[in-house]
């Protein structure tokens, strides 16, 4: 890297206080010499906010960062979502048991969830907005639209209302709004962000390309991600919503640049902009002993004799392991354990690195999303043809052969059982991976082959187990939030909000004012989010 771009990002980083301790007037006397004119000629006002806010959607940081984005990830979302989507169980335990693995809500972790996915995107959010109305720098802006309501729109499906439409105004306490405006906000700003930057994206420019971890400045990638991301969301309100979702559905495919397509297209964080980010699932694994694959992901993946059972984990030759089709032995943890730590040390870990990407969103997800809208409407196109494209694309995005999937599809297996050192499961469902059967059967595979291509991203996963019930799970081995009406078949369906929101006087008036606009009205686990209407 030249010296002036490593003064350039270092400069960049300390005004929007990745490094705190970071003095402005000694970078400003560096050897250097570079000027506050001559850093706003370059991009830092606008590229460091967008940076930030990058390395925030989801938490990564670098070697040199240590653990905090790592340990940032493991309480925010890694304790959760990842397990309960049935992507991992864990080695240890916390809290006697009561923790989040046997759907017992601990403050300090949903406290974390609130803050990485909300409060850690707000300042530097603004700073963006503050420099856009500065300096009329709407491309830059645009960008930082849509990585808001990347990272945004987690908390207002994790949660429920959230401030949105009066975000970033001067108050002490800023109103929330309801999940449907929330909704409707979101997607008027995310067709807004398209709108300016559809004219670079056409013409193969570049916004704040040397602060862009993801896509290095490509304005075209850019967009199709933020189209891609509309229909994500979309489809999300399919349920309550029909017209709504089928119309943004459409504004998103019918747009001139699209949608991801092919396995480049991937939203990812792993190099760019100077940096080299740790994966942190692979470090939870390998340094903390945590992240051991769960018994659903064993029963598919080994049932359907999915070649992807070997990349997504390693195999484990422990006592009572099992055997899979490919020859090797797995050992799953059971969801929900109250085990002592280390009883799994030695089970099956995540096949992953420090260089594997951290992925926001990738192409399969949006062959199975356009898939299902085939499903539902017909002007969609043909729902089979799209099903074996994204479950093509997550082959290939795992670096295996397209030529397998003719015979993955027709084979005729089904989810197994799984019995292993005391726990039984039976199998979790009959279906196969061939697309046959009436709609829901058909939707049911679209779900559990997009799980699969999924992985290991939790939060989308159970996002979408709470918005369709699929794919069906293996229950939790001890439920310890039954008392708060936590049922093993109906799971967390939202995370309550952290106590803190309701400490002072002003702040529990909002607390009260955000609770009443939940669908049930009531701040509790078992309550649903307004798309949650199905199952």
């Amino acid at each position: 890297m030249k010296k002036m771009n490593q003064y350039k990002l270092l400069a960049g980083i300390c005004a929007l206080s990745f490094l705190s301790s970071c003095d402005y007037e000694d970078i400003n006397t560096n050897p250097y010499e570079m000027t506050d004119e001559m850093g706003k000629m370059d991009g830092i006002s606008m590229g460091g906010p967008i940076l930030t806010m990058e390395r925030q959607v989801v938490p990564v940081g670098t070697q040199a960062d240590g653990t905090d984005a790592i340990n940032q990830y493991q309480i925010a979302y890694h304790l959760s979502a990842d397990l309960w989507s049935g992507y991992f169980s864990e080695n240890n335990n916390w809290y006697s048991g009561n923790n989040h693995m046997t759907y017992y809500l601990v403050d300090a972790w949903v406290s974390s969830t609130y803050s990485n996915s909300y409060t850690n995107l707000y300042s530097p959010w603004k700073n963006a907005k503050m420099e856009s109305e500065k300096s009329g720098d709407v491309d830059g802006f645009a960008l930082a639209q849509i990585l808001k309501i990347s990272a945004w729109v987690k908390t207002l499906e994790t949660f429920g209302p959230i401030p949105y439409t009066h975000a970033g105004e001067m108050a002490l306490v800023i109103p929330f709004d309801s999940e449907e405006e929330v909704y409707d906000a979101m997607f008027q700003d995310l067709q807004n962000a398209i709108t300016t930057l559809t004219p670079l994206a056409e013409q193969g420019g570049t916004v704040v390309a040397d602060f862009d971890a993801v896509y290095g400045g490509s304005a075209n990638k850019w967009v199709k991600y933020a189209n891609s991301l509309m229909l994500r969301m979309a489809m999300r309100l399919k349920f309550v919503a029909p017209a709504k979702a089928k119309q943004w559905a459409q504004t998103a495919l019918n747009h001139s640049v699209g949608v991801m397509t092919v396995k480049d297209d991937a939203a990812q964080m792993s190099t760019g902009a100077g940096y080299t980010f740790v994966n942190n699932i692979s470090y939870l694994a390998s340094n903390y002993n945590e992240a051991r694959m769960c018994t659903s992901m064993y029963a598919y993946l080994a049932g359907y004799e999915d070649p992807r059972l070997s990349v997504y984990f390693l195999p484990s030759e422990t006592s009572g392991a099992l055997s899979a089709f490919d020859g090797k032995t797995y050992a799953p943890v059971p969801p929900g354990h109250v085990q002592g730590n280390n009883t799994y040390k030695e089970y099956s870990q995540p096949n992953m690195t420090s260089a594997t990407p951290t992925y926001w969103m990738r192409a399969s997800e949006v062959y199975f999303l356009r898939a299902e809208a085939a499903l539902e409407w017909s002007e969609f196109g043909d729902a089979e043809s799209l099903y074996k494209q994204g479950v093509q694309m997550s082959f290939e995005e795992n670096g295996l052969s397209a030529s397998e999937v003719d015979t993955y599809l027709a084979n005729g297996k089904k989810p197994v059982a799984v019995t292993i050192n005391g726990y039984s499961a039976s199998a979790p469902t009959q279906a196969t991976t061939e697309f046959s059967g009436s709609n829901e059967e058909k939707l049911e595979k679209i779900m559990i082959q997009k799980w699969i291509a999924l992985y290991p991203n939790g939060q989308e996963a159970w996002t979408e187990w709470r918005r369709t019930g699929y794919p069906k799970l293996n229950q939790v081995k001890e439920n310890r939030g039954a008392g708060q009406g936590i049922t093993k078949e109906k799971g967390i369906r939202r995370m309550v909000y952290p106590i803190s929101f309701s400490q002072s006087a002003e702040d529990k008036a909002n607390y009260d004012d955000a609770v009443s606009k939940l669908k049930d009205k009531v701040d509790k686990a078992t309550s649903r989010l307004w798309w949650d209407a199905r199952n």
